[in-house]
């Protein structure tokens, strides 16, 4: 469904350190812009289509190239459940997925009234205090995986005709994400995949898993 800004007192190489996965890191600005930074336009994309078309409701990947443009190339998440989807991106673009993240915005929640107060809604510990991450590229896995979670900073957003976000049409409205992110530097011409997925248990509820996404994505790059 996102600033903290995360730096390392010693160096990693993440093209080494992160089994070949070639990842930028957490505390680089691809193409200019920061991860909270991109995770805000991630959550612009997913508000500005329409309900049948969200690529958070894909069964497929048949909405894999709504609203695509620039140099990075969006993939979603689910809203719970699992995806297995298909997708032909072209080559040069980097790639931005969602492990795992939340937003909160004025609208929906009246009662808060600060940029600190939506960051601490949606960074609700009953959420993220028990949550687990996984992401995989090509069967490696990227790890340090905790070093990729971000607040967005505030804003702003227009909601699609249709949208199953619970957010009225047309609604000028202003949030805060925060969740798990990863961008990965372009990956060569061919067959790919793509693999991430987020489970949320609360262990004070006899361990039952209360939500979790669990996405495949079978990329080709063209």
């Amino acid at each position: 469904m996102t600033l903290i800004t995360i730096s390392f007192s010693i160096p990693i190489n993440y093209s080494i350190a992160q089994n070949q996965v070639q990842v930028y890191p957490p505390d680089s600005k691809p193409y200019g812009l920061s991860y909270g930074e991109w995770s805000a336009k991630w959550w612009q994309w997913i508000y500005s289509i329409s309900g049948d078309s969200n690529p958070l409701d894909d069964p497929n990947g048949k909405n894999c190239m709504q609203k695509q443009s620039g140099p990075l190339w969006f993939l979603a998440g689910t809203r719970g459940g699992s995806a297995d989807r298909t997708c032909t991106i072209p080559s040069g673009k980097a790639i931005m997925f969602p492990i795992f993240n939340a937003v909160c915005d004025y609208k929906t929640n009246p009662l808060l009234k600060s940029e600190e107060e939506l960051k601490k809604c949606a960074s609700d510990g009953k959420y993220f205090d028990h949550v687990s991450v996984d992401a995989l590229v090509d069967g490696k896995p990227i790890q340090n995986l905790e070093q990729f979670k971000v607040f967005s900073p505030l804003f702003n957003f227009t909601s699609s005709t249709g949208n199953k976000l619970g957010i009225p049409p047309g609604t000028d409205d202003q949030a805060i994400s925060y969740g798990y992110y990863n961008i990965l530097k372009p990956l060569s011409a061919g067959n790919h995949e793509i693999h991430f997925k987020g489970l949320l248990t609360d262990f004070t509820d006899t361990a039952t898993t209360n939500f979790y996404t669990d996405v495949t994505y079978h990329i080709t790059v063209t």
